[in-house]
């Protein structure tokens, strides 16, 4: 059984099969939160530029997952995904290339020309 399979079968599959996603979605985000507070302001880049290399393939996963999906329902629900994730990815490359053009030399000023008195 495929992870499409499982997904669809965990959206129709009644109350005990959506309790049970329920119950994971939530200790998921949990720890994500836990994880994530934890780490150091100098790890934030890297870990950022990271975690939006594999969203990229996650949107990709979601991409891959529509072509497959059956049902009006779950087709919106995996483009819903597949714009938040895409949104997600470009911000976060966004803000790794702000913070990475802090770091960058900034080019010495020319120095200004003086003007001779009259």
């Amino acid at each position: 059984m495929d992870l499409t399979t499982t997904t669809i079968l965990a959206a129709e599959g009644g109350p005990s099969t959506i309790l049970t996603s329920l119950a994971i979605l939530i200790l998921a985000a949990f720890v994500g939160f836990q994880v994530i507070s934890k780490v150091p302001n100098t790890l934030h880049t890297p870990l950022m530029s990271g975690t939006n290399a594999i969203h990229g393939i996650v949107v990709l996963g979601g991409l891959v997952a529509i072509a497959q999906a059956d049902g009006f329902l779950s087709r919106l629900l995996l483009l819903i995904a597949i714009i938040f994730g895409t949104i997600n990815v470009v911000g976060g490359f966004l803000v790794t290339d702000r913070m990475l053009s802090m770091f960058k030399r900034k080019p010495d000023p020319a120095p200004a020309a003086e003007e001779p008195e009259s």
